[in-house]
């Protein structure tokens, strides 16, 4: 059974650090709390946004422990699963479900790119190693592994598989999902600045990323397309979509780092191999950020 329903706003959020790299909790749980009062429907640690790749295990299971504390089942936590190897990722599968996690978001197997039918038999191995609701992150651009919507036909037979986070940036893939297998899951849009364009084709959810600077906003572009008033969603939407284009770039984890220390919702420091934004590209990205923000509605 689905404890809780995929729908509405999952912010993946960052894992603050401080400036020695050591994992900052506190500045977490701040940022937690700002995105559970602005009408969050559920948060995601550890995902891409969240420097799985780069985290200790021990580190991923703190930053998963601190979630679910500061949450006190107000909404549910969802962890990434970002692991190189399939006992890897059960292991890690498992002591989050210990922890008390709602649910999981699966990426594909990180380094090295499975074929068709490896990733088939990756997504089926993970569901069976728990009984938790799970979303699949299916993220080509990034991680060159490609779920078309052919194959979540031929995986829809899996029973704890229930939403999709769609980032193809290919915004035909809503509807083919749609025509292939109806309402079988939950589709939520994973591309900041293809919000409204995949909410107009019909999303049940959003992953969103740079919003996590700006959540009141954020949330609030989401009631308006739910609500139908496209003018106002439109608005708001020309607004936020430099900002959101932030999320777009091989640096977006520094980007949207330098966002939120911008809006006073945590700091730049990132975990090496990525480095903070130094020279012009950080005086531009700053220059965008700023920019929005004078004008923020």
């Amino acid at each position: 059974m689905n404890p809780f329903t995929w729908q509405g706003v999952f912010p993946a959020v960052t894992t603050q650090l401080h400036q020695d790299q050591s994992l900052d909790l506190d500045a977490s749980a701040h940022h937690f709390e700002a995105l559970i009062d602005s009408g969050a429907s559920g948060l995601i640690v550890c995902g891409s946004l969240g420097e799985n790749q780069t985290l200790l295990p021990d580190e991923k299971r703190a930053v998963v422990k601190r979630a679910i504390e500061v949450a006190a089942g107000r909404l549910p936590i969802i962890s990434g699963v970002a692991e190189m190897s399939t006992r890897a990722a059960i292991t890690y599968m498992q002591d989050c479900e210990k922890l008390g996690v709602s649910g999981f978001m699966i990426m594909p197997p990180m380094v090295y790119k499975t074929d068709p039918l490896e990733t088939h038999h990756w997504f089926r191995t993970l569901a069976k190693a728990t009984p938790l609701s799970w979303m699949l992150y299916n993220n080509p651009v990034g991680y060159h592994t490609d779920v078309t919507p052919e194959m979540f036909v031929q995986l829809a037979d899996i029973p704890n598989l229930h939403a999709i986070k769609e980032s193809s940036a290919n915004t035909r893939r809503i509807t083919e999902l749609r025509n292939l297998v109806g309402n079988r899951y939950q589709i939520f849009t994973g591309v900041d600045d293809l919000f409204l364009e995949s909410a107009i084709l019909g999303i049940d959810g959003w992953v969103c990323g740079s919003g996590i600077a700006f959540p009141k906003e954020n949330q609030q572009l989401w009631n308006l397309a739910q609500a139908g008033r496209w003018d106002e969603c439109r608005t708001l939407y020309r607004w936020s979509q430099p900002l959101m284009k932030l999320d777009t770039h091989v640096h977006f984890v520094q980007y949207i780092k330098l966002l939120c220390q911008e809006t006073g919702l945590g700091k730049e420091w990132v975990r090496e191999p990525r480095l903070p934004l130094s020279g012009p590209e950080r005086d531009h990205v700053l220059s965008i950020i700023r920019s929005a923000l004078a004008a923020r509605p």
